[in-house]
C-alpha cells in the first residue's frame, strides 16, 4: 500500500452509521483566476483538477497526484471546490437522504502546505473542517 497522498486529500465519514463512506465518487475544482472568474453570463468558472472515489476506509488520499503543484492567483491565494457526490451512496444503502451532493469551498494561502478536508455525513445532515 502506496502512503503518497495529494496536497489535497479528503475522507467521509458516515456518522449515522459509524463507518466510513466507502466508494462515493469525488471531483476537485480549482476556481480561474480572477481575470477568468466570470463567464458572458457574470458566473464562475471552474476548472476540474482532480476526480476519485473515496476507498474502503472512506479516504480519498489521490485525488490529485503528489506531484500536483497548487498555484496562487494575483490575491496569494487560490479557491477549490470540492464535490462529495452522496446520493448515490446511499442509494446503495437503500436510504432516502437530503443533500444529493455536498460541496465544500475553500482557499488556501500557503501552497507549501497539505491540505485535508473530512466530511462527516448522515442522510439529512452534514458537517466538515479543516484536517491535518
Amino acid at each position: 500500500m502506496s502512503t503518497s497522498r495529494g496536497p489535497i486529500t479528503c475522507h467521509v465519514l458516515d456518522s449515522s452509521r459509524g463507518m466510513p463512506g466507502k466508494n462515493i465518487q469525488i471531483k476537485l475544482e480549482v476556481r480561474e483566476t480572477s481575470s477568468e472568474v466570470s463567464d458572458e453570463n457574470g458566473t464562475e468558472t471552474w476548472k476540474v483538477v482532480g476526480q476519485s472515489y473515496t476507498n474502503d476506509d472512506g479516504r480519498c488520499p489521490n485525488l490529485v497526484p503528489e506531484s500536483y503543484k497548487i498555484a496562487l492567483n494575483n490575491n496569494s491565494s487560490a479557491t477549490y471546490r470540492i464535490t462529495f457526490y452522496t446520493s448515490k451512496y446511499f442509494d446503495k444503502l437503500d436510504q432516502k437522504s437530503f443533500y444529493p451532493y455536498v460541496q465544500v469551498i475553500f482557499e488556501i494561502t500557503d501552497p507549501n502546505q497539505h491540505y485535508h478536508v473530512p466530511l462527516l455525513i448522515s442522510p439529512f445532515s452534514y458537517t466538515t473542517y479543516r484536517g491535518s
